[in-house]
């Protein structure tokens, strides 16, 4: 396949080594938003940006009917007009807030684990900690934030906060330390004991990994997209 990277940054530069590996040609690495006549042949595009670039570039790829696959997190209260707009031009989308196959089987554990506590909210107060590198700007990180929405599928809270404490809101706490990858911690604390379940990255190489099977799996495809869809999670 012929791939953009739009972002090429620490993750950008990750994904460009495997996609060389697998065979694929990196056709286009930029950081700033994309022009038409630069994607022109372009099979599939890779957003890895920032939250503030993030909703102007998946227009442009969306609206030139480039396949997308995006990873950065931070701009989801624009998602579903990216959403319709991937449906509209005859393309395909996909976002995930994590591509790590770990990370996305975590996911499905979180919410069997959830849905298992639910009945003993009385006994047992969730939270929700993560820890990232210095760099990454968004707190707390969309991966957290996918953690605690799966929490509240399966329990009565109803929300999350970084600051509210009241019965309703699942605790979050986000910190920032050098040459952390990314590490997501869910405790069930009561007086007598903790359960508790985390995933720890020891590199950005599993995250750059599902980016690229993504990637090879939305070639040629119309719609929009989960990593459940690309792992057979559903």
């Amino acid at each position: 396949m012929r791939i953009a990277l739009i972002g090429y940054g620490r993750m950008g530069k990750a994904i460009e080594e495997i996609l060389i590996q697998r065979g694929h040609d990196v056709a286009l690495k930029i950081s700033r938003t994309p022009n038409p006549e630069e994607l022109k042949n372009i099979d599939v595009a890779i957003e890895f940006s920032i939250p503030e670039f993030a909703y102007n570039n998946l227009k442009v790829l969306l609206e030139n009917k480039v396949a997308t696959i995006c990873g950065t997190t931070g701009w989801l209260d624009q998602q579903e007009e990216i959403n319709q707009l991937a449906i509209d031009n005859n393309t395909a989308f996909l976002y995930a807030s994590n591509f790590s196959l770990g990370v996305n089987l975590f996911f499905e554990l979180n919410k069997v684990l959830a849905n298992m506590m639910n009945k003993y909210r009385n006994e047992y107060q969730v939270n929700l900690e993560e820890i990232h590198h210095t760099q990454k700007l968004d707190a707390p990180s969309g991966t957290a934030i996918t953690i605690a929405e799966g929490i509240i599928e399966k329990t009565s809270y109803n929300t999350w906060s970084m600051e509210d404490k009241s019965e309703d809101s699942i605790p979050v706490e986000a910190k920032r330390i050098e040459n952390v990858p990314g590490t997501h911690i869910v405790q069930y604390n009561s007086a007598v004991d903790t359960i508790e379940i985390s995933h720890t990255a020891h590199s950005r190489q599993g995250f750059a990994l599902g980016a690229v099977i993504a990637a090879e799996w939305i070639w040629n495809k119309q719609g929009v997209f989960s990593m459940k869809d690309v792992l057979e999670l559903n």
